[in-house]
């Protein structure tokens, strides 16, 4: 403060240097010690890194290493430069992230100005289309009523003939029997018979030859609700510095076989984005910079990505991914493809072989406590030498029984049943416990008994499946063989997706769009509801899956906030576990959860494609190893009646069941 002091030009403090205030402190007279007045300080304290006079050497700091104050100056003169020089060193990428964000506002602007453009090119050429089909409509209106008319006319000018015959032949007859002489009328006697005669027997056209119907009929409401959906504004939040990369196929492939990564696309905050349409290219390149393999991108929709290649030939590659031409997290990977027949076969080598190398990308390694074999109640030969707990898995993608396309919740039954809730076919399939399937049902609709998006699924003790049906904004109630009973919560419910029931029998749903959850009657009547949107204890942001533990406490995932939250049966906070991260236990948006007899809690972690086991108090215990066949966006979760655990494996369209000891 002193330094400043002295210089009246040295300020603001900003626009000094470091260097020009410590020269005004030389070039001026020698500072006063703030301990002894009248004492200059002559001396610097290496320990304490202060100056100090003479006194103060003898005293509080005569232990310490002093030298006198202008033998450091030159050493601390060069040390601020060399800090100096690390900074000025920065301005370079300072003005490299400059002219890359200027770039992109500019994009931004240029492509505003481009939509602008077409939407205004799009509703002038509807409206060209609308006139012309205005004009058409006028002129065909026209072209039927003119013909129409013809017809008519015809018509009328043959009626209006008649009658003027007639008219005229009986005022002449009628003035000739008046006035006309007998002999008069003897003479045209017969020809007035004739002419009165072919009168009389002559048809005419009296019934309508055309009808007066001509109207249009516009149907509009359905071309209205097509306006107003009319065009479709899109973007995303995903940008390529916080996205991850995850798959053992970021670093190691067989030749000739198809390998698949997943992309996990982040906003600015690390937060998940959950649309999809976010411009992801990858390249695969030889060392020589050329580029070797055709790869494909799929887009799920719901901000991740598979992107799928196949070598044709062994060696060192450069993987290179994207997004918005900026590389996601720890692109390009350094890929290694090797021979099928080069593979290593021993358990311990394979491990070796797919295990990635710690640094920046890759997928999160589970730290599991690993549980002896002999645990294990199986005897089933894995074909994979990685040790891993997964017992089997069931489906794949599509529309046929077992296979499901983005399966969201998973339920069990005390009779040895797995109940899967297919989203997007619209239907309910349900399985033994080792597998086998059942029963499908379910049919696309939004009226009672149909299902529109199926997201949560519970079994009640009477065998009955309840539905949470996010779309139709209901849950329905159906018999233990998919024969409809009820349903519950319409005109309510905003967005159900997880559901679940109590001891008490209630039905337990989790509102994910209204951020609260329902507590319902069998019979459908509200019992109490709970929650709001925020980020406090009694508030959610996206609430997914819920579970009961043995007190008939409500555990809920809460997956925007990245926690699990536990209430009393009425509502009630109690207490809360997890943070965002990938550490144990961290959470990248929890979804599926279920509680074991002992209390501890089972968490499938969604951003981070894992399965998470807690205690019930929420400390972290160990992680169900699932390395062999890595989840992807694993959601619904529950426990088997023999004990495993059933986890819907939503990104790669089946259900899998791993070993689980209590």
């Amino acid at each position: 403060m002193e330094v400043l002091q002295r210089d009246p030009e040295c300020s603001p403090p900003e626009a000094c240097s470091v260097l020009e205030s410590v020269s005004a402190a030389a070039a001026c007279q020698p500072l006063s010690c703030p301990n002894h007045e009248g004492k200059v300080m002559e001396f610097y304290c290496e320990s304490c890194e202060t100056a100090m006079c003479l006194e103060c050497t003898e005293g509080e700091h005569r232990e310490h290493v002093t030298v006198p104050l202008r033998d450091v100056l030159e050493q601390q003169k060069a040390a601020l430069k060399t800090q100096l020089d690390a900074i000025r060193n920065r301005l370079p990428q300072l003005r490299a992230a400059i002219e890359l964000v200027g770039e992109i506002s500019k994009q931004l602007t240029d492509r505003k100005n481009e939509a602008v453009t077409e939407i205004s090119s799009t509703f002038e050429e509807l409206e060209r289309a609308l006139h012309l089909r205005k004009t058409t409509l006028i002129t065909d209106l026209e072209n039927i009523c003119c013909t129409k008319q013809k017809v008519l006319q015809a018509q009328l000018s043959s009626l209006l003939q008649g009658k003027d015959n007639i008219q005229s032949c009986s005022s002449f007859t009628e003035q000739a029997l008046s006035h006309g002489s007998a002999t008069e009328v003897l003479l045209v006697q017969k020809q007035m018979g004739e002419r009165v005669s072919a009168l009389a027997r002559h048809t005419y056209p009296e019934q309508p030859h055309e009808n007066g119907h001509l109207d249009c009929q516009v149907e509009t409401e359905g071309l209205r609700r097509s306006i107003q959906n009319l065009g479709v504004l899109i973007t995303t939040g995903a940008i390529g510095h916080t996205s991850v990369a995850t798959g053992e196929g970021l670093r190691h492939t067989l030749v000739g076989q198809h390998t698949s990564v997943t992309v996990t696309t982040k906003d600015k905050d690390s937060e998940l984005v959950k649309t999809g349409n976010a411009a992801l290219r990858a390249e695969i390149m030889s060392v020589d910079g050329a580029v070797t393999t055709e790869t494909e991108v799929v887009d799920n929709k719901n901000g991740t990505y598979e992107v799928g290649y196949t070598m044709r030939s062994e060696g060192e590659f450069s993987f290179s991914l994207l997004l918005y031409d900026q590389p996601v997290r720890g692109s390009p990977f350094r890929l290694r493809a090797v021979k099928p027949s080069d593979v290593l076969q021993s358990p311990d080598d394979v491990k070796r072989r797919v295990k990635s190398p710690s640094g920046t990308g890759g997928h999160i390694r589970q730290k599991a406590v690993r549980r002896p074999s002999s645990m294990y109640s199986t005897t089933k030969k894995k074909e994979n030498p990685i040790e891993d707990e997964l017992i089997y898995r069931v489906g794949t993608r599509g529309r046929d029984k077992a296979e499901f396309t983005n399966l969201q919740g998973i339920s069990t039954s005390s009779n040895g049943r797995i109940v899967v809730a297919d989203s997007n076919n619209q239907c309910i399939q349900v399985f033994s416990n080792d597998g086998a399937f059942k029963l499908r049902f379910g049919v696309r609709g939004r009226s009672p008994g149909q299902l529109q998006r199926p997201t949560g699924v519970t079994v009640d003790m009477n065998g009955d499946i309840i539905v949470a049906d996010y779309d139709n904004r209901w849950v329905s109630i159906f018999s233990s063989d998919g024969k409809f009973k009820s349903k519950i919560g319409a005109g309510r419910l905003m967005g159900p997706k997880g559901v679940a029931v109590d001891r008490n029998g209630h039905i337990i749903t989790v509102d994910n769009k209204a951020c609260c959850v329902f507590i319902f009657q069998a019979n459908g009547k509200l019992v109490t509801k709970f929650g709001a949107r925020g980020t406090s204890d009694r508030q959610f942001t996206g609430p997914h899956f819920v579970a009961i533990n043995n007190k008939n406490e409500i555990v809920v995932t809460d997956f925007h906030n990245h926690s699990v939250k536990v209430y009393s049966a009425d509502g009630e906070f109690l207490f809360k576990f997890g943070s965002h991260g990938e550490g144990n236990g961290q959470f990248n948006a929890p979804t599926g959860v279920a509680v074991d007899a002992n209390g501890n809690i089972i968490v499938a972690d969604w951003g981070n494609s894992r399965i998470q086991v807690f205690d019930s108090s929420g400390s972290f215990l160990s992680y169900i190893n699932t390395t062999a066949d890595p989840l992807y966006g694993p959601q619904g979760l529950s426990l088997t009646s023999d004990g495993h655990v059933a986890v819907a494996d939503s990104g790669n369209h089946c259900f899998k069941v791993y070993r689980y000891l209590q």
